[in-house]
């Protein structure tokens, strides 16, 4: 992981775009025959991805769980996601996936997508490296107008917090 930078920091980027979650999970620790292609399969596809800018894809995070590998994943275009989903690396490994796993339960697979619209969404990095979205897009201070939730999703007047003496007692 790259090096933390200390203070709070947004990310801003222009447009809509997509955010694509996929990963699998081992459903049986002692099938490695069947779940080690599938983890393996990633990279390849990843490397497309990264060496072909064109194919819309941004960049990924990747997360590990105890039975699961998740990629956090930032693209331009649903219509690019579907359209690499339908091609190259991603369509050979899908059939050599339902060749040898299909439905028997040994591995798990999933995806999840969202549309983005410009300027519908927020986020806040306080000490960390540069991550997730702002890793594709700009990293600015949240400062100012980025400085809170509210603000950064466009809204103007922060609520008022109540202060202890004035917070309803249970």
């Amino acid at each position: 992981m790259g090096k933390v930078i200390p203070g709070r920091y947004t990310a801003r980027i222009e447009g809509d775009f997509v955010v694509f979650l996929i990963g699998m999970r081992v459903n049986r620790l002692w099938a490695v025959h069947k779940w080690l292609p599938v983890f393996l399969a990633m990279g390849p596809m990843l490397k497309e991805l990264y060496t072909n800018k064109k194919l819309g894809f941004r960049g990924t995070e990747f997360m590990v769980g105890w039975r699961s590998v998740h990629l956090l994943q930032y693209w331009d275009s649903y219509e690019q996601l579907e359209a690499y989903a339908r091609g190259g690396q991603h369509l050979q490994a899908w059939r050599k996936f339902n060749r040898s796993v299909g439905t028997d339960g040994t591995v798990g697979i999933y995806h999840e997508t969202y549309k983005v619209r410009a300027g519908d969404y927020e986020c806040i990095y306080g000490n960390m490296p540069v991550f997730g979205l702002a890793k594709v897009a700009e990293h600015i201070p949240a400062t100012g107008r980025m400085e809170t939730s509210r603000r950064r999703m466009g809204g103007e007047n922060e609520p008022a917090v109540p202060t202890p003496e004035e917070r309803p007692r249970r």
